[in-house]
C-alpha cells in the first residue's frame, strides 16, 4: 500500500483541473463557480453543529447509479449517510483510497459540474 492520501493530495489534483478554484475559508473546490468537492461535515454530537472531518471528502457524482456503483465497489473507501440520501455525492475515506482512484474520483466530480466548453476544450480532463 502506498502513502496515505491527505487533503493536500486532493487539493493538488483538484487545482490541476481547468477553471478550478478553492474556497478561501473552507476545504471546498469549484469549477466555473459550481462546487464539486468538499470536506465532509460530520455530526459527532446531535446537539452540536457538524464539524469538518479532514479524513473524508464529499465528491459529486453523475447520478444515483454511479453513487450506488461506488458504494458497492469498495465500502471501506466509499460510504454515505442519511444527509446525502437523494443527493448525487459520495463520501470518500482518504486514509484508505489510493492515488489513482482518488484522481479518478476528483476528475469525475469535476466533470459533473464543469460547463460543456471546458469538457470539450483544449486541456479538458479525461
Amino acid at each position: 500500500m502506498g502513502a496515505v492520501v491527505t487533503q493536500n493530495d486532493v487539493r493538488r489534483i483538484a487545482l490541476a483541473l481547468p477553471a478550478t478554484s478553492e474556497d478561501t475559508e473552507a476545504f471546498r473546490f469549484f469549477v466555473d463557480g459550481r462546487q464539486f468537492l468538499w470536506a465532509w461535515n460530520e455530526r459527532i454530537d446531535r446537539r452540536r453543529r457538524r464539524i469538518p472531518n479532514a479524513e473524508v471528502i464529499a465528491a459529486r457524482v453523475a447520478d444515483e447509479f454511479e453513487k450506488q456503483t461506488l458504494l458497492e465497489m469498495d465500502p471501506a473507501v466509499f460510504f454515505t449517510e442519511p444527509h446525502y440520501d437523494g443527493y448525487p455525492a459520495v463520501l470518500v475515506r482518504l486514509p484508505v483510497i489510493d492515488q489513482e482512484l482518488l484522481t479518478r474520483i476528483v476528475t469525475g466530480a469535476w466533470r459533473t459540474r464543469a460547463p460543456k466548453r471546458l469538457l470539450r476544450g483544449p486541456g479538458a480532463a479525461a
